[in-house]
C-alpha cells in the first residue's frame, strides 16, 4: 500500500525570501499518546524509529510537494509498518548537518502529527525555524578563525581553522609562560562544545585542583565530517597546516611554551584517533599524548571487521552481523543498520561518511571512495589497501627503528573495557603489538567503562596534572 507524506512551507520561516533547500528528513514512530514537539532516530532501539531521507530543492510556500518516503528509508520502507496510529515528524536540514550535529540553527520543522498506518496520507508544515543562539564567551576564552593559506589552496577559497583558546586565571597579571594541553574534541564536537566547563575550569585551576596550563580546544569538524586532523586527498592537509600554521600563530599571539615539552594532546573517540595520529606523525613537535577511547587505531579491527582481510564489512566469518553499537552488555545496534541509517540522514559528514573523506582516494565523481558497499556491505579491497596509510599500528610496525625512540614516554592511551563501540578491541590488537616492539606505551583500560562514562571518575584532572608534571618537573610535589 502507498504511503505519501503532502509537504508545505509557511511564510514564516521564509525570512529572505528565498526558497528553501536542504535535506528533508522525516521521521515517524508508533504513537504513545504523549504530546511531543518532535523526535529523532533511536540508537538504543534502531527499529523504534523510521526515518526516510530525500533531497529537497527550492520548497516554498504554496508550491507543497508530495514525499513517498519508501524511496529511501530505515530500518524498513514505511509502508511494511504494522497498522496502527503513529506520529510523524518532518524536518528540513538546510546545511547537512544533522549526521553529526543534530538539529542546527537554521533548520526548519513541522509539528508532531498522528496518522494510520499503512496507508497514511498525512500533510506535513515545516512552520518554525531554529534559532540561532550565540554562546557565551568568558572574558578569558579568545576565538580563533584563521585562513589557512595550505587549506585555502587545496579548496580554492578561504578556508579557516578555527580554535577556542582558555588562559589561565592569573594569565593577564603575570608574564609567565604556559604548557599548552591541546583538546581535540570527538565526532559532532565543536572549540564551543567546551565553553559549557570554561567556569568550573577556571574555578578548578583558582583552587589548585588543576594546573595552570593554557587549554587550546580544536575546531575539527566539516562538511565531509570530523577531518581528524589528518593531511588527506579528500579534506586537504590539516595536519600540516596545524603544523605550520595554526601553532605557530598561536605561540605568536600567547605566552605559550613554545616547545615539544609544553605542547600536549589529549582527545576522545574521534579526538583520540586524532591525537594519537598527530602524535606518531609529529613526533618532535609534541611533548606526549593522552587519547582516550580512540576510533580504530588497528583495521584489523575495524570496529569488527578485518578490513584486509574481510570481504564484507556487515558478516561475521562464522554467521550474523558485526554489531557496533552495544551498552554494558547488551548489543543495540549493528554495522550494516548504523551505515544504512546513516546514509538517509545523509551520507556526508556522517561516521562512516567521515572515515571514507579521512581515508580513501577521491573517486572519479570527485567523492570519497567508500571502503564499502552500503546495501551488501562488501569491501573494496583497492580502497582498503590505500586505507593502510592511516593505520596507525601498521605505521608503527613499518617505521619503528625510526619513530620509536622519538616517542619514548609519549604515548598514553585509555579506554573502557566496555566501550560503546567496541573501540577497546582495537586498541588491544595495537597494544600487542607494542609491546612486541619494546616499546613504553601506557595503555589503560578501565573496567566497566563505556564511551561516555570514561571521564566520570577524575580522568580529566589527572591527565592535566601528567600532562603539567612533564612540562614543570619540580612541580610535582605541590600537584593535588
Amino acid at each position: 500500500m502507498a504511503v505519501e507524506f503532502t509537504v508545505k512551507v509557511d511564510p514564516s520561516v521564509v525570512t529572505d525570501g528565498q526558497p528553501l533547500s536542504g535535506r528533508l528528513l522525516i521521521f515517524m514512530r508508533k504513537d504513545d499518546g504523549k504530546p511531543s514537539d518532535g523526535f529523532g532516530v533511536n540508537s538504543r532501539d534502531p527499529k523504534a524509529v523510521w526515518v526516510s531521507g530525500i533531497e529537497i530543492r527550492n520548497l516554498e510556500p504554496g508550491k507543497p510537494v508530495i514525499v513517498d518516503p519508501d524511496r529511501l528509508s530505515f530500518p524498513s520502507a514505511f509502508s511494511t509498518a504494522d497498522a496502527g496510529s503513529y506520529q510523524i515528524f518532518a524536518l528540513l536540514d538546510r546545511d547537512h548537518s544533522y549526521t553529526y550535529n543534530g538539529p542546527g540553527p537554521g533548520d526548519v520543522y513541522s509539528q508532531v502529527v498522528k496518522a494510520a498506518m499503512p496507508t497514511a496520507m498525512a500533510e506535513l508544515t515545516l512552520y518554525k525555524s531554529i534559532p540561532e543562539r550565540k554562546p557565551d564567551i568568558p572574558a578569558n576564552v579568545r576565538l580563533i578563525d584563521l585562513e589557512s593559506s595550505l587549506l585555502s589552496a587545496f579548496w580554492g577559497r578561504p578556508v579557516l581553522m578555527k580554535a577556542a583558546v582558555f588562559l589561565p586565571p592569573d594569565y593577564d597579571g603575570s608574564k609567565e609562560r604556559y604548557p599548552v594541553f591541546y583538546h581535540i574534541t570527538g565526532y559532532g564536537g565543536t572549540r564551543f562544545s567546551a565553553l559549557r566547563g570554561a567556569a568550573q575550569l577556571t574555578a578548578d585551576m583558582t583552587s589548585g585542583k588543576r594546573p595552570p596550563m593554557i587549554h587550546v580546544y580544536l575546531e575539527s569538524q566539516m562538511s565531509l565530517g570530523h577531518h581528524t586532523w589528518a593531511d588527506s586527498a579528500n579534506n586537504g592537509p590539516w595536519g600540516t597546516a596545524l603544523a605550520k600554521e595554526l601553532i605557530p600563530y598561536l605561540e605568536k599571539q600567547f605566552r605559550m611554551d613554545a616547545k615539544p615539552s609544553g605542547r600536549f594532546l589529549t582527545g576522545h573517540s574521534s579526538g583520540g584517533w586524532a591525537t594519537l595520529w598527530l602524535m606518531v606523525t609529529n613526533p618532535d613537535l609534541f611533548g606526549a599524548t593522552w587519547s582516550t577511547a580512540p576510533d580504530p587505531v588497528d583495521f584489523r579491527n575495524f570496529t569488527g571487521p578485518d578490513i584486509y582481510t574481510a570481504k564484507n564489512a556487515y558478516l561475521r566469518p562464522e554467521g550474523g552481523d558485526y554489531n557496533l553499537v552495544r551498552d554494558k552488555g547488551t548489543e543495540l545496534m549493528s554495522i550494516r543498520q548504523y551505515a544504512q541509517r546513516e546514509r538517509v540522514l545523509g551520507y556526508y559528514g556522517g561516521q562512516f561518511g567521515a572515515f571514507n573523506a579521512v581515508f580513501s582516494p577521491k573517486g572519479p565523481d570527485g567523492q570519497p571512495m567508500q571502503l564499502f558497499d552500503i546495501d551488501t556491505g562488501r569491501i573494496d579491497p583497492e580502497v582498503a589497501k590505500a586505507w593502510e596509510r592511516y593505520d596507525i599500528s601498521l605505521l608503527l610496525r613499518r617505521n619503528w627503528a625510526t619513530l620509536g625512540p622519538k616517542l619514548k614516554g609519549k604515548i598514553n592511551i585509555i579506554v573502557g573495557t566496555a566501550d560503546t563501540f567496541h573501540l577497546d578491541e582495537s586498541v588491544r590488537l595495537l597494544d600487542a603489538e607494542l609491546k612486541k616492539l619494546g616499546s613504553d606505551a601506557r595503555i589503560e583500560y578501565i573496567e566497566g567503562k563505556t564511551h561516555s562514562d570514561l571521564y566520570n571518575d577524575g580522568l580529566a584532572d589527572r591527565i592535566a596534572w601528567e600532562m603539567y608534571r612533564l612540562a614543570r618537573p619540580k612541580a610535582r610535589a605541590t600537584a593535588k
